[in-house]
Parts: structure tokens; C-alpha cells; sequence
């Protein structure tokens, strides 16, 4: 086959692709932001007698998402940040995230924390069912005054929510020591589920196929230019 006819081929059939996908490149529809009410982030601060609250010391609680909108069948990130001021220096050895309604278990977990030796890391490790939400635990993770504890909960956002829809997650409960414990229901974040963009649609389109994404999950800012240039080295090596 000559040159001419091979690209002429290449165009064709990711032109079809394309539109088998139902994408439509420069054509699109646009999503209410979030409403006042889907607050992307939330906060407490736990201050009594036991943390040494006429000297100041207390601890705080923060959870967020990463993203404020979020296309169904991809993933969403949420993550926590737990902090203590002045010298209270706990050590938390379990945190439980409760994930929205319908959502199943994490894909992923990591936890950045200090370690005397090697200072600040991030880890991935493994989450398990705590009741109806999941948990990481560790012998101690320190928590200082200039370094937190970070846990990052990754799930897979259902197929079924619909564009528009206010997904509001569950809070935290926390454990350990220098009374850093705490059960905090309320400590949610809120994302607004919104369409696919190009890539995450014809990727869904075509991992029946065996062309899909190696891992099956395109980034919301992915390129379609480089996800069709993909898609054609595929076509090549079955071709081959």
C-alpha cells in the first residue's frame, strides 16, 4: 500500500472512531459551575483541656476534593490533611474516609507523612473496609506543627450520576494519640459531575475494542491529539 493511501486510511478511521464515539471536536456544550452549596473543601479545629488549649494547641481537620468538576466513570480524588499547632505532636495511626453514596472501594490510597528517618514521604498503601467507609492504618504517623498528615482516598466515580449532579461525599473519623482522635460525619467535599470531554468519551468507546488508553482512564486536560495519535499506533500494531 502506498504512502498516500495509508494516510488516507489512518484519517478514515479515526474519523469514524470519532464519530462512533459520539465526539464532535469545537462543539461544546457547556457546564453550570458548581452552586454556592457544593463546597469543594470543609474544616474543623479540635480545641479543649486535653490539647492544651490556654497554651494554644489544637488540631485541625481538612478534607477536600481535587477537582471541583468531574466527569462520570472516571476517578476523583479526596484527600486529607490533619495539623496540630504549638506542641502537641500526635501520632495518628488510622484514618477512615467515607466515600459518597454508590461509590465502591478505593482504587488507590498514599499517605505523605514525616518518618525520623527520611523526613517527609509519600507512600501508597493499602485501604480496608472500616464500617461503610475505608481506612488507613499505621503504628504512628507523626503529625508537627510544620508537617501534616496528608491521606489521599482515590475512587472510581460511578457510570450511573448524571451532568449536573452535586456529589457530596462523607466525612473522616480519626485515631491516636494527644486526643487527635475524632469523629467528624459532617467534614464533607462536594464535586459537580460534568460531561466527558473528547478523550474520556472515545476511550470509554474504545476499550471494548482492545484500542482503549493502557490505563483505561484519560486525565480531564488530556489531549485529543495525542489520544487519536495513540489510537493510530494501535491500529498499526494489531494491523501488523
Amino acid at each position: 500500500m502506498s504512502r498516500t493511501s495509508v494516510r488516507r486510511a489512518v484519517a478514515t478511521t479515526a474519523s469514524l472512531t470519532l464519530i462512533a464515539a459520539g465526539v464532535t471536536v469545537g462543539m461544546g456544550a457547556g457546564i453550570a459551575s458548581a452552586a454556592p452549596t457544593c463546597e469543594q473543601s470543609s474544616s474543623a479545629t479540635k480545641k479543649d483541656a486535653s490539647t492544651g488549649e490556654l497554651i494554644g494547641v489544637g488540631h485541625t481537620y481538612t478534607k477536600s476534593v481535587t477537582e471541583a468538576e468531574v466527569a462520570a466513570g472516571t476517578e476523583v480524588t479526596y484527600e486529607t490533611v490533619i495539623s496540630t499547632s504549638g506542641i502537641g505532636n500526635p501520632f495518628v495511626d488510622r484514618v477512615t474516609d467515607f466515600a459518597p453514596g454508590g461509590f465502591g472501594a478505593p482504587v488507590q490510597a498514599e499517605v505523605t507523612a514525616f518518618h525520623a528517618i527520611g523526613g517527609l514521604k509519600t507512600e501508597t498503601v493499602a485501604a480496608t473496609a472500616d464500617g461503610t467507609g475505608y481506612k488507613v492504618a499505621s503504628s504512628g504517623w507523626s503529625v508537627t506543627a510544620s508537617n501534616p498528615l496528608t491521606v489521599k482516598m482515590t475512587y472510581l466515580v460511578p457510570a450511573g450520576v448524571s451532568v449536573g449532579d452535586e456529589i457530596t461525599s462523607g466525612g473522616i473519623s480519626v485515631a491516636g494519640t494527644a486526643a487527635v482522635g475524632n469523629n467528624l460525619p459532617n467534614l464533607d467535599a462536594c464535586f459537580t459531575v460534568r460531561a466527558k470531554n473528547a478523550g474520556e468519551s472515545v476511550s470509554g468507546s474504545l476499550d471494548g475494542a482492545g484500542l482503549g488508553s493502557s490505563d483505561s482512564n484519560m486525565s480531564s486536560t488530556g489531549s485529543l491529539s495525542d489520544f487519536i495519535g495513540d489510537v493510530i499506533s494501535r491500529i498499526f500494531k494489531n494491523g501488523s
